[in-house]
């Protein structure tokens, strides 16, 4: 079932926008309707997404590559069937069964890159953020790795001025957060240049911002960047120790009746938009097609601050757009458990669904899927 998740064109339903836009607009899952967009800035799409809906439970997962698009969408392969496995194996889904297909999804993307790097040095520096939202008898999980966000709207009480609450449900593992970068020097106390601001944010050892994350191998493997071969890539970076780790920050909640939906999306979003700001434009406008309001809302803000209109930001190309905007992933959900037909309609016809969105909208070649630095069959 969750081999549909691999090609999005010939196997899930969804379709292109005009440009480096894509939508679906929106589909059913067992709690209630789903929307998703993506944006494509990068000279090849880092962003992978994607959404599988069974009668019992709903998958979300968005995955924000660096340095490359091979980590994020190796883990758009593997992640959800590490999951589906080990529910299966369990008897259920819990905390245990999603940092244990984290860890799977981690060593076989090591495994990989201890396979490919001789012929692709360049392949332990790609990694990828990993958030990953999990539906199920009406418990929420939400897990992640790196700055991807998963914010909550909510009824607010009776009273309040705003009727909408945004509520954060995820952890940013970025060292411009104080405490985050915090964090990482106390585990590092004999390097002074753990943390570094450098390109006008702070960054560990001057390189990357994320502090957890999926691959990016040479920061986790001192022998990778000890090793000449990748001194063809870059320089060596002297590591004592990992200064990098793929353990999860996990939050489960018990979805109430006040809780109405729920944002997943690249940092590329919250660059632009504040989570209210998110939670407001979803309040306040129809479902179908609500993640490409966020996208293009997102995209008026980043235009904003150039002194730009949105149509301008069309028409650059990818590559020089990254410029402007990051990619940007935007799924949002809707969670009906407690208001009527809508769900149980679903759960009664026994479906299961997935939807990926494209590998790289501007190509829209899913052929890429099938090599074998991308995919471990």
């Amino acid at each position: 079932m969750l081999g549909r998740c691999v090609r999005p064109l010939e196997r899930c339903l969804g379709w292109r926008g005009d440009g480096l836009l894509w939508h679906m607009d929106l589909k059913p899952h067992a709690s209630g309707d789903y929307s998703i967009a993506v944006v494509q800035a990068n000279s090849s799409l880092e962003d992978q997404s994607q959404v599988f809906a069974s009668p019992s439970a709903t998958y979300i997962g968005v995955y924000d590559g660096h340095g490359g698009p091979e980590a994020s969408r190796f883990i758009n392969n593997r992640l959800f069937s590490h999951m589906h496995k080990l529910v299966s194996e369990q008897g259920g889904l819990s905390a245990e069964v999603i940092k244990k297909a984290f860890d799977a999804t981690e060593e076989e993307f090591l495994q990989l890159v201890k396979r490919s790097w001789t012929k692709r040095p360049q392949i332990a520096s790609v990694g990828s953020c990993c958030l990953v939202g999990a539906i199920a008898d009406d418990i929420l999980y939400v897990a992640n790795l790196g700055d991807s966000r998963a914010v909550l709207g909510r009824r607010a009480p009776e009273g309040k001025r705003k009727p909408v609450v945004a509520e954060r449900l995820s952890t940013d593992h970025n060292v411009g957060v104080e405490e985050v970068r915090k964090e990482v020097e106390a585990l590092h106390p004999d390097d002074s240049h753990i943390v570094v601001y450098s390109r006008g944010v702070w960054r560990i050892k001057g390189i990357i911002q994320v502090s957890r994350s999926i691959g990016d191998v040479y920061l986790k493997k001192p022998e990778f960047n000890r090793n000449p071969l990748f001194h063809q890539f870059g320089p060596p970076i002297p590591l004592k120790r990992p200064v990098m780790t793929a353990e999860p920050s996990i939050q489960i909640r018990k979805l109430r009746p006040q809780d109405m939906f729920l944002i997943f999306a690249s940092d590329g979003l919250w660059e632009q938009l504040s989570d209210e700001a998110a939670v407001d434009i979803v309040f306040k406008n129809p479902r179908t097609g609500i993640a490409k309001r966020l996208v293009r809302a997102a995209l008026h803000e980043a235009a904003k601050k150039r002194e730009m209109r949105y149509d301008d930001i069309k028409r650059i190309e990818k590559g020089v757009r990254r410029h402007f905007h990051d990619d940007i992933t935007v799924i949002v959900i809707y969670l009906d458990q407690h208001r009527g037909p809508r769900s149980s309609k679903f759960k009664e016809h026994g479906a299961v669904d997935c939807t990926s969105a494209p590998v790289d909208i501007y190509s829209l070649n899913s052929d890429e899927a099938d090599d074998p630095v991308h995919n471990i069959t």
